[in-house]
């Protein structure tokens, strides 16, 4: 970051807009009147793996949605630790090769697909096939917080930790959730709605201080469509504060005070998709055990050949270093 300034400031920085009177009332109330547990279908998937177990997780999420995800244990194992795995914005889950490297380490992770995204979850109450990106940030907006798109996905996450939790081969005291951009708001999501999330990696989250964004200006493509609200049905802003009033409600940084858990997050200070310091006003409103681990020279990008040794040892308590490129011969 070339801002000395603006770095200082991050520092401190907690975000443009308070967090709503109502807002714990809200979340908590939408949470008391899910119909839990959840009906679901729990799939094995026989792909002919010595050392894993594979399933496909099925059930309704609010207003219609059908949730989908993919869950691998080790085999035959009782009582396993679980990380659950969130994707980026548009973006689908792990395939299942992806999510093998934890079983070696005794854990299972579920990966959820996010309704109306690239994966096999479908948006409500219509089941629409396939994407229905770009347009979720303000999606349900003029209707109010009850309306928003990301209430719902906020649920759908709840459901399917107190789901997996109630697994007879899960230990429910050992759950995790991990992800990056969007994904990482969603571990975020997680442990704040659900206090059965005791350890979460994030790593450069979205859907931070909407408000700020707006201030930034339109450089982001994941943030475009809340430009293009304003743009095409609100150029004068006369709804302004109505907009930011509702956004507040799926707003992350106003998520920080209810995690209770340790969290770890992971900032690219050139990232021009989810501005750093959209990222501080999480960090610094964050009340609990916590890190922060900054990359100076990183934007919103591939940084993860650099970090997955660190991220895997957070989640899983282990002690991977990593090697010289150089060997010496004797």
């Amino acid at each position: 970051m070339k801002n000395p300034a603006l770095l200082e400031e991050m520092k401190t920085y907690r975000g443009r807009d308070e967090v709503p009177a109502d807002f714990d009332e809200f979340w908590n109330g939408a949470i008391a009147e899910l119909k839990l547990p959840v009906d679901h279908r729990l799939i094995e998937k026989d792909f002919g793996l010595p050392t894993v177990d594979c399933y496909e997780i099925q059930f309704d999420g609010t207003n219609g949605g059908k949730v989908y995800a993919r869950m691998v244990l080790p085999k035959g194992a009782d009582q396993s630790p679980v990380i659950f795995h969130f994707h980026g914005y548009m973006g689908r889950g792990y395939d299942w090769a992806d999510m093998l490297s934890y079983t070696t380490a005794g854990y299972g992770i579920v990966s959820m697909d996010v309704r109306g995204q690239s994966g096999y979850s479908l948006d409500g109450p219509r089941d629409v096939r396939g994407n229905t990106v770009k347009g979720q940030i303000i999606r349900g907006v003029v209707d109010g917080p009850d309306h928003l798109f990301y209430k719902d996905v906020y649920l759908d996450i709840y459901s399917l930790v107190e789901l997996v939790a109630g697994f007879e081969r899960v230990d429910e005291t050992r759950l995790s959730s991990y992800g990056g951009s969007q994904g990482g708001a969603l571990a975020l999501v997680a442990a704040a709605l659900n206090p059965r999330i005791t350890n979460t990696v994030a790593i450069y989250p979205f859907l931070c201080d909407f408000r700020r964004v707006l201030e930034i200006g339109n450089t982001s493509e994941a943030y475009d469509e809340l430009f293009r609200y304003f743009k095409f049905h609100d150029p004068f802003h006369e709804t302004e504060e109505e907009v930011f009033a509702t956004l507040g409600y799926i707003d992350v940084k106003n998520l920080a005070h209810r995690i209770k858990g340790s969290v770890k997050m992971i900032t690219g200070l050139d990232d021009d998709v989810c501005y750093p310091i959209t990222q501080f006003a999480m960090y610094n409103r964050l009340e609990c055990e916590k890190e922060y681990h900054l990359m100076p020279e990183y934007a919103h990008e591939g940084m993860f050949v650099y970090t997955n040794n660190k991220v895997f040892n957070w989640l899983c308590g282990t002690h991977f270093e990593s090697k010289s490129l150089f060997t010496e011969f004797k």
